[in-house]
């Protein structure tokens, strides 16, 4: 990526704001660590052009302290143990203060329990839904320094199985990846799933990058199930439903978010998923979220805007940066407290792109209170880094997605209690 040296006009510019950033050595460089190859490379490249978009609308409004905010940008392979090498580097050598991601729990759990916790770095991953990130925050294993910009699987497992039941599929098979995002969600998607009057007819794991998935798809197929509920990642995803189809499987599915995907749609064939519904981390639209649809596939070399983890990678861009101006400068500690700030829920209401960010510049460099209304809609961070919002529902239909309606994030926590709305 161009790293542009911040100038006397970008100085002047945010000359507002106050001494330890204008100190700041120009630019100042976090990490991005991110899945831009392997089984989730489509939502790493999807994400990583996305926070580089929010960066450079951030840069372009000033920058912090005049400084433009950089990205390393590395490459996780989808890979737990390559993520952590890449974050190690970024920590002790690049020096960064912030790492963005992963996007698979598998990748950010790692990094954060081996890298940023113990450093006391930022890490803001835009989709890292396992409960176990919750649960380490809650252990105090976290220091405090992670944040993410979508749901809990705890949540989202809840309201797929309500979105099943109210689709007809009331007996499944389940395939899933066989790791801490797939054992997660499928857990707290059977026990809501079964409590709401479904059937499991089985439930089979998968290890990824296999050539083969015709063992797991005739080992689901016991019981006579209805539908497939699949969690996966779209090319072994992939090739996990072609496997079931070709084995006589019904081509009824229910998907998990990262299942929303052009790559996936292709790769199977739109005539088999004409029955397959989903769910996924919803938004409630604001101006950002109408900004970035109309701006993104152009600035991402055509990548859609609706591409799983863009929206809210953008959203973790845009905080990232907006803390890092809050801050003051690079200190991590301060960007690590700038963040519930820059979310307040009295600030003065900003939206994405170079004009708002402008906006929020010049209110921060005032002392004024600041509310970012992301992408995916206004967000406020838990004491444990969570997000709390609605579910999208959407199906497949003559190859697109469309979203069919929404779950309140009450309708699914009362879902969580015991009484089924």
């Amino acid at each position: 990526m161009r790293k542009l040296l911040c100038g006397t006009a970008l100085l002047a510019l945010a000359g507002g704001l106050a001494g330890p950033a204008a100190a700041q050595d120009c630019p100042i460089t976090i990490g991005m660590v991110m899945e831009l190859t392997g089984p989730a490379g489509a939502y790493g490249q999807a994400g990583a052009k996305a926070a580089e978009m929010a960066l450079r609308d951030f840069n372009e409004a000033g920058g912090a302290g005049g400084c433009d905010i950089v990205a390393d940008v590395r490459d996780s392979q989808s890979q737990g143990n390559v993520a952590v090498d890449q974050a190690t580097q970024l920590v002790n050598i690049r020096k960064v203060p912030v790492i963005i991601g992963g996007i698979i729990s598998s990748v950010s759990i790692p990094i954060l329990t081996s890298v940023t916790a113990p450093a006391g770095v930022v890490q803001v991953s835009p989709a890292s839904s396992s409960p176990t990130l919750t649960e380490l925050a809650r252990e105090g294993k976290t220091n405090g320094v992670f944040f993410r910009t979508i749901t809990s699987d705890a949540l989202q497992g809840t309201a797929a199985a309500k979105f099943a039941m109210d689709q007809g599929l009331t007996k499944l098979a389940i395939i899933h990846v066989n790791n801490d995002f797939g054992v997660n969600m499928v857990r707290e998607f059977a026990s809501a799933y079964e409590k709401l009057g479904g059937t499991i007819t089985s439930t089979t794991p998968y290890n990824e990058k296999q050539a083969s998935y015709s063992a797991e798809a005739s080992a689901a197929l016991a019981g006579d199930p209805e539908a497939l509920y699949l969690v996966s990642y779209p090319v072994d995803g992939a090739t996990i439903a072609r496997a079931w189809i070709s084995s006589g499987g019904p081509a009824k599915f229910l998907l998990n978010d990262g299942m929303n995907s052009t790559d996936f749609i292709t790769a199977v064939g739109a005539k088999y998923l004409d029955d397959a519904f989903g769910t996924s981390s919803g938004t409630s639209e604001t101006a950002s979220t109408k900004y970035f649809y109309e701006n993104f596939e152009a600035f991402s070399g055509g990548i859609k805007p609706d591409a799983p983890a863009a929206d809210r990678s953008y959203d973790a861009g845009a905080i990232v940066a907006l803390a890092i101006a809050k801050a003051g400068g690079s200190d991590a500690a301060a960007i690590k407290a700038a963040i519930p700030e820059v979310v307040a829920a009295d600030g003065e209401p900003i939206h994405a792109g170079k004009e708002e960010f402008a906006k929020a510049l010049a209110l921060i460099a005032e002392g004024k209170s600041i509310r970012y209304e992301g992408v995916i809609g206004p967000v406020s961070f838990d004491a444990f880094g969570d997000i709390t919002g609605p579910f999208r529902l959407w199906r497949i239909q003559n190859g697109e997605v469309t979203t069919i309606g929404e779950m309140s994030a009450e309708a699914v926590a009362a879902i969580k209690g015991g009484v089924a709305k």
